[in-house]
């Protein structure tokens, strides 16, 4: 079974690791009323999806 032959570093291993963070979330404003959504989902302000009302939203103050 192959072994390394040395430890690797902690500079290698980090610079590995360089390209594994994550990103912003692509949010588009939302169709119907505006309020930044993720794309294909149901806008969690009007319950809209497509054009189409999907759920009932709960207004909460």
């Amino acid at each position: 079974m192959a072994v390394p032959k040395r430890k690797t570093s902690r500079a290698r291993r980090n610079k590995r690791r360089a390209h594994h963070a994550l990103g912003t979330p692509g949010l588009v404003p939302c169709p119907t009323c505006g309020a930044p959504t993720l794309p294909h989902r149901v806008c969690r302000e009007c319950g809209s999806y497509k054009g189409r009302t999907v759920t009932e939203v709960e207004i909460t103050e």
